[in-house]
């Protein structure tokens, strides 16, 4: 299958070119020619089957084109080797628990996915050099970070805006050392990511570095997030829960989560609307308000991963509905709430309903209670453990947030970061010291 770029004014490449590239020459983003129905001998069989197989098949639509059948049954089984829960939290409502990988949050998935697939299109060529980089607001970081770590060929280097990630965030990609170097950007998310895309468009770096991204814009990080929506309904399915009006609101930040959904559901999936969760960065409910794209420096909140004033992946919701508007509310509905209203959901949540979420998950909940209609069944995606954010969590609901044995071990490593202004000549000038 070929891939087009969302500006329309590069050509179409390989899958491989795809990943190895991340973002076109004319600055858009790559998207499949075509989105393959699933046939209806899946969805017959979907309840029945387990995470990975289901993953298998799923990838096998998407990618069956360009890797080896058996190869990327294999990598696929490998990258998704860990429950994906859906937990009913009370009548009609369910939290898809995305924490349970190696980092406890959903980029796991499409990282770990990613990181198997460039080691597959590198596997003949050792010689290459390939340099990830990625800009994170939180859990992309640390995500990529363990998922890439040790990989033959494959060098990755995390920006992050200094203090505005958790300690917690900071440790899993601060502490790796081998092929990942961190490098604690003083600006905002949007910095770093401003940093990451002048370099894909610098031609001394591309002439002298092979590089790559990691972040959603990159094709093999986003596309296989659409495995969990599929693994919910399998499991609402299996549960015997009426699958006609399902809704499922996404925690948004910078949307390459809920494209990913919107292209399962043209897929064939059985999703009757989206719902797009904003923290105070309400760029997106703004233009569903309005039809006016206006993005602006993020603001710093509680959700942080979420803290995106200019969310690259908008490109491709354009893209899917043709720059439709019209199209685009009728499937996707949107809410932004405050810190203080997520805390009060956070705490509420916890009180009446016994269940723990972190500010992201509360930011989609908070949006699917107010929103789900009687005759629907909503699911919200939780998108990172709860421990992560341990000192918000627990000042807030004032209970003990217990941290998982994983991320203990994290915190007992020594960070290791190179502080940088956020000046692409200085950041161009780090990354050719390391070719």
């Amino acid at each position: 299958m070929k891939y087009r770029s969302t500006a329309g004014k590069s050509p179409e490449v390989t899958l491989e070119e795809a990943v190895v590239k991340g973002l076109a020459p004319d600055r858009g983003l790559y998207m499949p020619e075509r989105i393959n129905p699933m046939p209806d001998d899946f969805f017959r069989r979907l309840p029945s089957l387990s995470l990975p197989e289901m993953a298998a098949e799923v990838a096998q639509s998407l990618f069956g084109e360009d890797v080896d059948s058996d190869k990327l049954k294999a990598l696929t089984e490998d990258a998704m080797n860990f429950p994906i829960p859906l937990v009913k939290v009370r009548d009609n409502v369910y939290s898809l628990e995305l924490f349970h990988g190696p980092t406890l949050a959903f980029k796991d998935v499409g990282a770990r996915f990613m990181a198997r697939l460039l080691g597959y299109f590198n596997r003949d060529n050792k010689e290459r050099m390939v340099n990830v980089l990625v800009a994170t607001s939180g859990d992309t970081g640390s995500a990529v970070a363990n998922g890439f770590l040790g990989v033959e060929g494959v060098r990755v280097f995390v920006l992050y805006p200094k203090d505005k990630v958790s300690k917690i965030q900071e440790c899993q990609f601060t502490t790796l050392g081998q092929n990942i170097e961190a490098i604690e950007i003083d600006g905002t998310f949007d910095d770093c990511q401003a940093l990451v895309k002048q370099a894909f468009l610098d031609e001394e770096l591309n002439r002298e570095m092979m590089l790559t991204s990691a972040n959603s814009i990159n094709v093999a990080r986003f596309l296989p997030q659409m495995f969990y929506y599929f693994y919910a309904v399998g499991q609402l399915m299996a549960a015997g829960v009426d699958t006609e009006n399902i809704v499922v609101c996404v925690p948004s930040g910078n949307f390459g989560n809920i494209t990913a959904g919107l292209i399962a559901k043209r897929m064939g999936l059985p999703i009757k609307r989206f719902i797009a969760a904003n923290n105070a960065n309400d760029i997106f409910f703004e233009y569903l308000e309005t039809g006016e794209y206006r993005p602006r420096p993020s603001v710093q909140t509680i959700a942080n991963a979420m803290d995106v004033g200019d969310p690259s992946n908008f490109a491709r919701v354009l893209d899917l509905y043709g720059h439709n508007h019209d199209a685009i509310v009728s499937e996707i509905g949107g809410a932004t709430y405050t810190d203080k209203e997520i805390a009060q959901t956070m705490k509420g949540t916890l009180e009446t309903e016994g269940y723990q979420l972190d500010p992201h998950g509360a930011v989609a909940f908070r949006a699917l209670d107010e929103q789900l209609l009687d005759e629907e069944t909503g699911i919200f995606l939780e998108t990172a453990h709860p421990a992560k954010f341990k000192e918000t969590v627990e000042g807030i609901t004032g209970s003990t947030v217990e941290i998982p044995e994983r991320l203990v071990a994290f915190m007992k490593g020594k960070k290791k970061s190179v502080e940088m202004a956020p000046n692409f000549t200085e950041f161009k000038a780090f990354l050719l010291s390391r070719k």
